[in-house]
C-alpha cells in the first residue's frame, strides 16, 4: 500500500453489503459497505462504533465500465480502483482480437493506469507466432508495452517484476479462458483462484474468478484479479477513445475540414490512408462504432436524469 493511505484500510473483496478490508500492517478486518460506494482497491477510513465504511478516499485511478445488468444500463460499475498498471491479457494461441483489445485499451487509458498487453501461454506457440502477435498489437496500440509469457516457464514472469517493484498495484483484465487464474497463481505462489478447463477448439474457457480480489505478490506489490469480463461496454469516456485510435485522430487533423466525418469529404487525409493501405478501413469503422456507442450511453444518461428530476418534482399525493 502506497504510505500516503497508510492511515486508511484498503478494500481486499466486496461480498454482498460487507467489505473485507486490510489494513497497513496486514491486519484484516470485515466491515459493512452499505451507503458508501467502494470497489476492491480503493482507501477507505470506518466507523468502528457501527463497523461500517464511513468514507472512500479519492481514487488516483479506477477501471469504470458500464453496468451490464437490466434496469442499470445508465450507471457506472467500478471493476478496481488505485491501480498504476493495468495487464490486457490475450492468449496466443487463440491470437489477438484488434477490437476487444481496442476495448480493453480505452477502459485502461480511462481509468488513469497504463495499460501493458500480455500475450499468456507462450509456451504453446513458437517464438514466430509471438513476433506476429506483437506486430498485432503494435497496429492498434504502438506505443504500449507487449510481452510474450507463460505461467508455467516462471523465467518468463521475471519481466513483471517492474510494474510492481515499487509497492505498486497491478490488475489484469481479459476474456474467460486466457490463463488469468494461471498467471495470478504463478505470481502469488500459490493457488488462490480455481483454474478451469480450456476448450481445445477455440481456447475459450469458464469462469473460474467470480468476484474480484486484491491479493499481495510475494515479490512485493499488490494484484487485483477481476472475473472474466464477457460484456465490455464502455462508460462515458474521458480521453481513451482518442489514445486508443491516436493513429486516425492524428490523420484527421491533417484533412481539409475541422469537422470531417471521414467519408467521402475531399482531401480526407483519413480515407487517404485507407486507399494507400497504411490505415485499415476496420480501425476506422471501429472507432466510428466505440463513439457512437459512447454518444448513445450519453443520451441515456440524460434521459435517466431528466426521469429522476420528474420524479422529484411529482406532487405528493393527498388525502
Amino acid at each position: 500500500m502506497h504510505e500516503e493511505n497508510a492511515h486508511a484500510w484498503r478494500v481486499k473483496r466486496l461480498d454482498r453489503g460487507w467489505s473485507t478490508l486490510l489494513a497497513h500492517d496486514g491486519g484484516e478486518m470485515r466491515v459493512r459497505n452499505i451507503g458508501a460506494e467502494v470497489a476492491v482497491g480503493d482507501y477507505v477510513t470506518i466507523d468502528t462504533n457501527e463497523e461500517r465504511v464511513s468514507e472512500v478516499l479519492t481514487r488516483k485511478s479506477a477501471i469504470i465500465r458500464r453496468a451490464s445488468f437490466e434496469g442499470a444500463r445508465a450507471t457506472s460499475h467500478v471493476v478496481a480502483a488505485n491501480l498504476d498498471t493495468v495487464f490486457l491479457l490475450h492468449a496466443a494461441p487463440s491470437g489477438v482480437n484488434p477490437r476487444r483489445l481496442e476495448r480493453e485499451l480505452i477502459l485502461a487509458f480511462d481509468s488513469g493506469a497504463t495499460p501493458v498487453v500480455l500475450l499468456t501461454k507462450s509456451d504453446a506457440v513458437d517464438a514466430e507466432t509471438i513476433a506476429n502477435l506483437t506486430e498485432v498489437v503494435r497496429e492498434v496500440a504502438p506505443d504500449v508495452d507487449v510481452h510474450g509469457l507463460s505461467s508455467r516457464q516462471q523465467e518468463t514472469l521475471a519481466v513483471l517484476h517492474q510494474y510492481t517493484s515499487n509497492n505498486e498495484t497491478i490488475v489484469l483484465l481479459g476474456a474467460s479462458g486466457v490463463g488469468k487464474s494461471t498467471l495470478v497463481n504463478a505470481l502469488v505462489g500459490a493457488r488462490v483462484q480455481n483454474v478451469g478447463e480450456v476448450r481445445e477448439g477455440d481456447q475459450r474457457g469458464r469462469h473460474t474468478t467470480v468476484a474480484a480480489d486484491l491479493v499481495e505478490i510475494p515479490s512485493g506489490g499488490w494484484l487485483i484479479d477481476t472475473p472474466g469480463l464477457r460484456a465490455l461496454s464502455l462508460w462515458t469516456s474521458g480521453h481513451g477513445i482518442e489514445k486508443a485510435f491516436a493513429d486516425v485522430f492524428a490523420l484527421s487533423e491533417k484533412c481539409r475540414f475541422r469537422d470531417c466525418k471521414h467519408e467521402d469529404e475531399p482531401e480526407c487525409a483519413v480515407q487517404n490512408a485507407i486507399s494507400t493501405n497504411t490505415l485499415s478501413p476496420l480501425r476506422l469503422s471501429s472507432m466510428k462504432r466505440l463513439i457512437a456507442e459512447e454518444v448513445a450511453l450519453e443520451e441515456e444518461q440524460r434521459e435517466r436524469e431528466k426521469a429522476s428530476d420528474r420524479r422529484g418534482f411529482r406532487k405528493p399525493k393527498t388525502s
